[in-house]
């Protein structure tokens, strides 16, 4: 089993990844505290927009965890974090604070060590990364259109409550 881990920590492509996902959700800690958080955070915190941003920046770190060899299963779990993640964000504050405690992409670069960790030879997973972008995609597709409607609606009800009669 170490001797696996040791493999994940070696490839500089992984590594980068454990780095950019320790930048998104754990880079920063408030002192006196143990509680970390990162850019993702910090993104999410742009209503909506930051959602959307932090949804895009994890996919390009999940394709190349696909890349990498994950499988479709793994694959669909990395997938589920990034969807709650995102969905977590779109509730205005309390989805900010607990979008703070998820740190999908962590999650998903500790689930990659120990799909490695196993010590199993892993399949190719290039072939899932088509069904990976399109389910990217269409998630994306909508996520935009619900913040829409959430915007739409909070749009119409502050106007109708200013100017409406």
């Amino acid at each position: 089993m170490e001797q696996h881990e040791s493999a994940f920590e070696q490839d500089p492509d992984l590594k980068r990844l454990e780095g950019i996902a320790n930048l998104l959700d754990n880079q920063f800690r408030i002192p006196g505290t143990n509680i970390r958080f990162g850019l993702d955070g910090i993104i999410g915190l742009i209503p909506y927009v930051g959602d959307v941003a932090g949804f895009v920046i994890s996919g390009f770190l999940m394709r190349t965890m696909v890349k990498k060899g994950a499988g479709p299963i793994l694959m669909l779990r990395m997938l589920w974090n990034f969807v709650l993640d995102a969905l977590i964000g779109l509730v205005p504050f309390f989805g900010d604070l607990a979008d703070f405690g998820y740190k999908a992409n962590f999650r998903n670069v500790r689930l990659l060590k120990n799909y490695y960790a196993d010590g199993k030879a892993k399949p190719n997973a290039k072939g899932s990364l088509a069904l990976l972008a399109f389910m990217f995609l269409l998630l994306l597709a909508l996520l935009i259109w619900v913040i829409w409607k959430i915007s739409s609606l909070a749009f119409t009800w502050v106007w109708n409550l200013f100017f409406g009669g």
